[in-house]
């Protein structure tokens, strides 16, 4: 019984855990500009000026949008000289897309059984 509980808190912990990453690539990814520098990125590496270009925003306030994407580990940043190059961590985007590839099986899953509800009740309607 008391291996049994420990190893549910160790579960609970694990989960409390991959939920606050998964919150945190959420947050990142809830910003219209942060989802199009993913994006940009998704197609290779990109100069921090390459990545502000589109925007038209201040060097400081394209900077916050790298910060967030950087501490939720999606991005990481390398300075060589004085180039600051930014590249997507892909590991990343793969726990939010498992996470969505789980609610669709859910939800899938659902809307199977309630078209065989449908479909039985349909039947039994037939026969009377």
């Amino acid at each position: 019984m008391v291996f049994h509980l420990a190893n549910c808190h160790a579960t609970v912990r694990q989960m409390a855990n991959y939920s606050a990453a998964l919150d945190d690539v959420f947050h990142a990814l809830a910003d219209p500009t942060r989802r199009s520098v993913v994006a940009r990125l998704g197609h290779g590496s990109a100069s921090i000026k390459e990545l502000a270009d589109p925007f038209g925003l201040g060097l400081p306030a394209f900077l916050k949008h790298i910060k967030v994407l950087e501490s939720c580990g999606l991005v990481v940043s390398e300075k060589i000289g004085r180039v600051r190059t930014c590249k997507l961590r892909r590991a990343k985007l793969k726990a939010a897309e498992k996470w969505f590839d789980e609610q669709r099986a859910a939800w899938e899953s659902r809307y199977e059984s309630l078209d065989n509800l449908l479909t039985t009740l349909k039947g039994e309607k037939d026969e009377t």
